[in-house]
């Protein structure tokens, strides 16, 4: 993921001087790594968009914008906040459509994200406190397959992948934290945040 590119739901928040964005993400093994990016492939040479191979196959956690003088501090909240989390399955089932200008792999159960937003809340209220906007939680886990894309490509690929399938499954045993200084900037990867084992039935 490193020098990367990533996409981000806050892509739309305005660059603040001296802030870096931060984006907490879940990476696929590398079986379905490899499973997304060709289809990442058909899509860039079936429409003509070089930014689906751009964006690596990643599922966004969280994103928030902060000071690099505050990396160590969150570091350490994060590692308390996922110090018990399970590592868990996600499954990519069939594709969805963001209008007007997103494809993606639909995540079947959404309850583990959800389970991490929450977790996160507290340091969401944390970095607020010290007057810096807030966390963009995950409310609808998502991967990406290409975005931005212009109004006639977006009818294109939604009449294209309405006929399509997929379906892939893997386990999420860490989380990943990025930075970079703007959407347009290539991505460092400053930690790995390990996930406990799952407790097996």
């Amino acid at each position: 993921m490193d020098n990367g590119t990533v996409s981000s739901p806050a892509k739309g928040m305005p660059h603040l001087q001296g802030l870096y964005e931060y984006l907490l993400i879940a990476r696929p093994d590398a079986a379905v790594y490899e499973q997304v990016m060709e289809e990442k492939r058909f899509f860039s040479s079936q429409f003509n968009a070089a930014i689906a191979v751009k964006t690596k196959p990643h599922i966004t956690v969280a994103n928030f914008l902060t000071v690099d003088r505050m990396e160590e501090t969150l570091i350490r909240w994060m590692g308390r906040a996922f110090s018990y989390t399970p590592s868990f399955q996600v499954t990519l089932h069939e594709y969805g459509a963001f209008r007007p200008h997103t494809i993606y792999l639909r995540i079947q159960d959404q309850q583990p994200f959800l389970q991490l937003a929450k977790a996160l809340k507290p340091i969401d209220q944390q970095i607020r406190s010290f007057g810096f906007p807030g966390m963009k939680l995950i409310d609808n886990a998502h991967l990406t397959i290409a975005r931005r894309l212009d109004a006639t490509t977006y009818q294109q690929a939604v009449a294209c992948y309405s006929e399509k399938t997929f379906h892939a499954s893997f386990e999420v045993s860490e989380l990943v934290l990025l930075r970079r200084r703007d959407q347009f900037d290539a991505c460092k990867q400053v930690n790995i945040f390990r996930l406990q084992p799952a407790v097996k039935n």
